[in-house]
């Protein structure tokens, strides 16, 4: 694949870029993997590229999955650079923290007209590092948001532990549900402690063209279902002009990916990282891998009318 690559020191945003190999005036920027040029984020790509459309890949840095005050202006450097391309539509794809990421920007974007969010939140996150400080795999910021816009922090829903408990007790959930990253029980804690205010969620009501929220009831890391549920009464109860579709399965766990971009992810035993990740995925394998089916026929049938 043809790449170009972007810094932030020169571009204003870390992505690569991957035209397709057959011309086309679509681009999807996706947000997948810890780096912009990683198995998972060439996978997504490899994956867009099957449904006829330029993918770029973008990452808060190369090696960093953490994220804390990430520049939403990021998006506007990356959408000019796609326009620039002769790109005249433009989406974008998240998962997970990403899913978040994707929803906001699309919400202060109305250039993106194509918006994916795998497992998102309604709310923005509070900060978080990656970095191992003191053995933790993960911390909290310093009262530090997840996303900024204009050099100020957005208001976030703050965790309810701080640093080293955060972790302690993303581990003890962990082990007590039998998987290998569990953390909904946190999330549960943190809205009883700070109900989630008006400020802090995601006014997806901005959002241009087509919304495809993907999301499992037996998600362990938190109840994406249940804040998927939360921006269709939002959607219910304002004025939009977007059209929205949920895809909600019972059994899917976190990895609510298309079956055959996790295929590419994992080329062999495309199953084993659910199963090994999560209780649901080993309790439930036909049924994960059916909902994975069914998401990669219907995102590829919305990718195809976009």
């Amino acid at each position: 694949m043809d790449k170009v690559y972007f810094s932030l020191e020169k571009d204003g945003f870390y992505g690569v870029y991957y035209p397709n190999a057959q011309r086309t005036d679509r681009a999807v920027i996706v947000m997948l993997g810890d780096s912009s040029d990683d198995r998972m984020a060439v996978s997504g790509v490899k994956w867009l590229h099957q449904q006829g459309v330029n993918a770029l890949a973008m990452s808060p840095d190369k090696k960093d999955y953490g994220h804390h005050n990430y520049p939403l202006e990021r998006f506007c450097k990356a959408i000019a650079y796609l326009k620039a391309q002769g790109n005249k539509k433009i989406g974008i794809a998240g998962a997970s923290t990403t899913g978040m990421l994707a929803l906001l920007a699309a919400s202060y974007y109305p250039d993106i007209t194509l918006t994916i969010a795998m497992a998102p939140s309604d709310f923005v996150m509070e900060g978080f590092y990656q970095d191992g400080k003191d053995g933790a795999h993960e911390r909290p910021g310093d009262n530090e948001s997840s996303v900024s816009w204009q050099g100020k922090p957005l208001p976030y829903l703050p965790y309810a532990y701080r640093h080293p408990e955060y972790w302690q007790r993303i581990q003890q959930e962990s082990k007590a549900s039998g998987n290998l990253i569990a953390s909904r029980e946190m999330f549960v804690e943190s809205e009883r402690r700070h109900p989630v205010q008006e400020d802090e969620k995601i006014r997806v009501e901005n959002i241009c063209g087509k919304i495809i929220f993907v999301g499992a009831e037996d998600d362990a890391l938190w109840d994406t279902c249940k804040y998927i549920r939360r921006m269709e009464q939002r959607l219910a109860e304002m004025p939009h002009s977007c059209i929205y579709e949920s895809l909600l399965f019972e059994h899917g766990t976190h990895f609510v990916f298309p079956q055959s971009m996790l295929k590419m992810m994992l080329p062999i035993i495309s199953g084993l990282l659910p199963w090994a990740a999560f209780k649901a995925a080993r309790q439930h394998p036909k049924e994960c891998k059916q909902t994975r089916i069914e998401i990669d026929s219907r995102l590829t049938e919305a990718i195809r009318r976009w």
